[in-house]
């Protein structure tokens, strides 16, 4: 019961911190400076949508309208697919939390193949739409 108690204050004190540093981004990068970086055609778009959707996820119920008004306002698809994968395979909570609890070259593998899995959905998602 003891060690317990130590492991949720140490993952509770990560998670706070990851919160906050979530709430933070989501509350002070505008939409309009997404969509002016992810609008167009090409790999760049895609690129940045995951590096972007990675540390910026909402929920699954709020992630699709929001991408569904940057498609609308000129995202480009393949894009507004690798910032739902990327923000479905991590986010800032669950990044801190891995951080936390596994060595570093564990998490940047982690990171890299969050960033990968995401590109490549975006290409594909490109390439069909």
């Amino acid at each position: 019961m003891v060690s317990a108690a130590g492991d949720l204050l140490f993952l509770g004190k990560w998670l706070v911190l990851a919160f906050v540093l979530e709430s933070l981004v989501l509350r002070y990068i505008p939409a309009d400076l997404i969509v002016l970086a992810l609008g167009g055609t090409g790999l760049m778009p895609i690129l940045t949508a995951a590096l972007v959707g990675i540390p910026a996820y909402l929920n699954g119920y709020a992630a699709l309208p929001l991408v569904n008004g940057l498609i609308e306002q000129g995202m480009a698809p393949g894009a507004g697919m690798a910032f739902l994968v990327g923000g479905g395979v991590t986010s800032i909570p669950a990044a801190i939390a891995v951080y936390a609890l596994a060595r570093l070259p564990l998490f940047l593998a982690y990171i890299g193949f969050a960033v990968l899995g995401a590109v490549l959905s975006g290409i594909l998602y490109g390439l069909v739409v």
